[in-house]
């Protein structure tokens, strides 16, 4: 994101990133991680698990923030996050 000035607590500010990982053979492929995800950090793959589902994959990890929403709205529990500490870039 761009900023039209410096904001006085730049150097304060710590982005979250986070690291997702998919239970595959859990998922039963309804898709709301990936349509509810605010950065698309995932796709539907072509892919199926044991059971016929097409789990999601991640297509953008760098772009995830950890918002946890994905874990929230996955309904198997087939999807969670770890927070990672990364340095800010280029705000």
């Amino acid at each position: 994101m761009k900023y039209w000035r410096k904001p006085l607590d730049l150097a304060s500010i710590r982005v979250p990133h986070g690291r997702i990982y998919i239970i595959r053979e859990r998922c039963k492929g309804c898709g709301w991680c990936v349509a509810f995800c605010p950065r698309q950090v995932l796709e539907v793959s072509d892919e199926f698990n044991s059971k016929g589902y097409h789990p999601p994959r991640v297509v953008n990890e760098a772009a995830c923030v950890s918002c946890g929403l994905c874990e929230m709205l996955c309904p198997e529990f087939a999807i969670y996050r770890v927070e990672e500490e990364r340095e800010v870039e280029g705000l």
